[in-house]
């Protein structure tokens, strides 16, 4: 609550950013077991990578009823996190091991392991660059192939950094960010890391019926052909698709 009270007293200056609502679409079954860390769309399915130790996975999911087609599980002392698609491959990582992975889009099967510094959050592709959070209010831009950091940009809400940016999603340009432990999406200007808008989701969880303090928001994939915006949580029964309403 304290930082939707500072996003909403930095969106009251001089250049206000826009708030967006939102309306249900469609409902569908998920997972209750799943801390969904990373979501995204393709090619008909939903790809899903949960986190904490011993239940760390990626898999395949259908969308109608929430089940795993195919999944791979990540060795039982690492804790999964974010994952995006590169080419032929998903591209995932870890949250305080170092260690990324990479597994085949067609079979889910490894492809090989990488490193890299500090937390691994959310992933992202923008153009040919694989964009990584953190945690902080950094982003983090890496070659996808050699993951070696090309830059960093500090997002920032109304000129203040804004910290604890965690699942991303690249729409239009724009790369989409769960802020952690809140019911906001902010859409960043990956160029100048300037967030031009937020999306707020406020009252969703409590229509998922999730309960406890770990079944916060987590979960942003878009259907590019069919423009659909899908979104959920960490141990939610439900994941939703969703339209942004009552911009302003």
């Amino acid at each position: 609550m304290l930082l939707f009270l500072a996003l909403a007293a930095a969106a009251a200056d001089p250049a206000p950013i826009e708030r967006c609502g939102y309306r249900i679409v469609q409902s569908y079954p998920h997972d209750a077991t799943s801390f969904t860390q990373g979501l995204f769309w393709d090619d008909g399915h939903l790809y899903e990578a949960t986190g904490q130790y011993g239940q760390s996975r990626v898999a395949r999911l259908d969308l109608k009823t929430g089940r795993a087609l195919i999944q791979t599980r990540l060795p039982p002392d690492q804790f999964g996190e974010g994952i995006t698609r590169w080419g032929d491959q998903i591209v995932g990582v870890t949250w305080q091991n170092g260690v990324g992975h990479r597994w085949s889009i067609k079979d889910l099967k490894p492809l090989g392991t990488f490193e890299y510094d500090g937390e691994g959050w959310g992933v992202t592709m923008v153009g040919d660059k694989l964009v990584l959070s953190d945690g902080s209010s950094d982003l983090k831009f890496f070659d996808p192939a050699t993951m070696t950091e090309q830059k960093r940009v500090t997002v920032r809400f109304g000129g203040r950094p804004l910290a604890m940016l965690n699942e991303l999603e690249t729409i239009d340009g724009q790369v989409w960010a769960n802020v952690w432990m809140t019911d906001l999406i902010v859409r960043i200007d990956p160029a100048s890391g300037d967030i031009k808008s937020y999306v707020d989701l406020t009252g969703l969880k409590q229509d998922a019926g999730a309960t406890g303090g770990d079944s916060v928001l987590n979960g942003i994939a878009w259907d590019a052909k069919k423009k659909r915006l899908f979104v959920t949580g960490k141990y939610w029964p439900k994941l939703y698709e969703i339209a942004l309403a009552d911009c302003r």
